[in-house]
């Protein structure tokens, strides 16, 4: 009788690659392979080096991968949903549109992170046994909570309006969520779904996402007739989804 040999495998370094003023979190595995791989996923960047390299070569492939996730990051929106935030410190300053929230840290013992929005002061409570990729990334999502109920009234009544203006179909409902695979979407029984992301955007590019969901009222595809809906509505709607390439990375909490 043969014993099965435990293989262990390689628990990796965790880092972070400076894209800007974003910090993608990185994980670094050194182990037995051949070749060197970089990929880039929902979670994060990640580095695959051989165990056997030679001296300096180490050091000259993590170059390499700093700058291949920069240049990925550069080619990407949130569209592909990669792992884009920033980090924050006690009494930092959030903008979002035109308004601004003091950020207040405070680390507890507790099992899970909070966030309570106190007029323009939010305090994010944060457990100190998570992790730093764990943290970074509940930050984001609870500075997206609490920021999407303050925006919400405000962006009801213009999803109202432009409906009411151009297209006059019932609407269930309106909701904001931290979502980084697109930047709205809309079921046929009505319901439109915006990204808290867009809240970066200027108003008239708000308009554009706005426009775009409700013309899937009418048509839900992307079809030359679906365009022509939008066209109608905003004329100019082409530099709107230009300025969301362009501007994708400021577009993120």
């Amino acid at each position: 009788m043969f014993l099965k040999k435990n293989k262990t495998k390689p628990q990796p370094t965790q880092t972070f690659v400076e894209v800007g003023e974003r910090r993608i979190p990185a994980k670094i595995y050194v182990e037995s392979r051949r070749g060197v791989r970089f990929s880039l996923g929902k979670a994060g960047a990640i580095c695959r080096l051989p165990t056997m390299m030679l001296p300096g070569e180490r050091e000259r492939q993590l170059e390499r991968f700093r700058a291949w996730v920069t240049e990925k990051i550069a080619e990407k929106g949130p569209e592909d949903g990669h792992a884009l935030g920033k980090t924050y410190q006690d009494g930092d300053l959030l903008t979002v549109g035109p308004r601004s929230y003091t950020i207040r840290l405070e680390w507890t013992e507790n099992r899970t992170h909070s966030a309570k929005l106190n007029g323009r002061t939010i305090l994010l409570r944060l457990t100190q046994s998570d992790t730093e990729a764990n943290r970074t990334k509940a930050v984001r999502q609870l500075l997206s909570r609490v920021v999407a109920q303050d925006f919400l009234p405000q962006v009801e009544r213009r999803v109202m309006e432009l409906n009411y203006l151009f297209f006059k179909k019932e609407i269930k409902s309106v909701s904001l969520k931290y979502n980084t695979s697109n930047w709205g979407s809309c079921s046929h029984v009505g319901n439109i779904n915006l990204s808290t992301c867009l809240l970066f955007a200027p108003d008239d590019v708000v308009d554009y996402v706005i426009i775009h969901e409700l013309a899937h009222l009418l048509e839900m595809n992307h079809s030359p007739r679906f365009w022509k809906h939008v066209e109608d509505a905003m004329p100019d709607f082409k530099e709107k989804k230009k300025w969301l390439r362009q501007n994708w990375q400021n577009c993120n909490f």
